[in-house]
């Protein structure tokens, strides 16, 4: 199997299913920003220092659940294979949701906003926080337009507020300070 196709060259990408659609579709654009969330989650991981195995293993089944949810998001409801794919569900955001609670119980209190940066697994962790957020604003772009799984936002909405506990804990469990905002100054 070739790794190119040039069934793209036109500007086009295929759905889940065969549809086709200009790589510049709101549908296209979630399912990319979710792909960049998930390698820049997978840059996180690299960065891990060994005695982080836990977070590395929860990180490696975000990373599963991202590439389900790409695929979520590249199959209509209704259309072709729309059954063979496994949508996010209300438990994969209850998930997220007791790890959001367990690295902000074994986490730093927080005192005030705080700046990306600390160790460097923590910071790009930050990194994936944001690029989380920004592929939450693309489905919710692509859900003003066309149906979107519901717990496909929740899930983005969640990982974004895990990827920061998971910084805040690293910082700490490795011994360094997190940067906090100091606001405006003079």
């Amino acid at each position: 199997m070739k790794l190119y196709t040039r069934t793209g060259d036109a500007g086009e990408t295929g759905l889940f299913g065969g549809e086709r659609l200009g790589k510049d579709h709101p549908r296209v654009e979630a399912y990319g920003e979710v792909d960049e969330a998930n390698s820049q989650i997978g840059f996180a991981r690299s960065l891990l220092p060994e005695e982080a195995k836990r977070l590395d293993d929860e990180l490696a089944q975000i990373q599963n659940a991202l590439f389900g949810l790409g695929a979520d998001l590249a199959t209509r409801e209704g259309g072709a294979y729309a059954e063979k794919v496994r949508r996010i569900q209300a438990e994969d955001v209850a998930e997220l949701e007791g790890w959001i609670d367990r690295y902000t119980e074994e986490g730093p209190p927080f005192t005030g906003f705080v700046l990306p940066g600390g160790h460097p697994a923590a910071a790009a962790l930050q990194v994936a926080r944001a690029v989380t957020r920004r592929a939450e604003r693309r489905v919710v772009a692509l859900a003003r337009a066309e149906d979107v799984n519901p717990e496909a936002l929740r899930f983005l909405n969640r990982l974004s507020d895990l990827l920061f506990a998971m910084a805040r804990w690293l910082n700490q469990a490795q011994g360094v300070n997190e940067p906090l905002w100091q606001g405006r100054r003079g």
